[in-house]
């Protein structure tokens, strides 16, 4: 079967993602739901940064892709779990947001979610960090 005009080529998909993406729909209009203590148990407190740390944190974030989408129906149970678990396997991760009402209460509302610290918030990118509790691997920079 021959296809006319650019169809059979691919142009339109846009870019491959790699396999580790977590992806995570939650399109469908309801309203925010707080996750449980159980759906999203940290083990330690959130860390405190200096803005140093943070900065150092968003140059380490700047080649990453973002593995958590938060879609238009916003937090949920399902996307605290996907941030929980992309957190304890990468400690830095970047969420991407799909036209939040307020993206800055957004962000400060996973942090919270995940207890990690709040790097910082690039057009609809938030950037969170949560140190491994066992084994960090993201050595902060000391402030003297």
């Amino acid at each position: 079967m021959i296809l006319g005009g650019w169809a059979g080529l691919g142009y339109g998909r846009g870019p491959r993602r790699p396999q580790t993406e977590i992806l995570v729909s939650s399109d469908v209009p309801r309203s925010p739901v707080q996750a449980s203590a159980q759906d999203c148990a940290p083990v330690a407190p959130a860390p405190n940064l200096d803005s140093t740390q943070r900065r150092h944190l968003r140059s380490l974030a700047h080649p990453l892709k973002p593995i958590v989408f938060v879609g238009e129906g916003g937090v949920s149970p399902a996307v605290a779990k996907a941030l929980d678990e992309a957190l304890n396997s990468h400690e830095l991760v970047k969420i991407r947001l799909r036209q939040p009402a307020d993206k800055k209460a957004t962000a400060r509302e996973l942090a919270e979610l995940s207890s990690s610290a709040l790097c910082g918030v690039v057009g609809h990118t938030v950037v969170l960090y949560r140190p491994h509790p066992e084994e960090p691997r993201i050595e902060l920079p000391k402030r003297d």
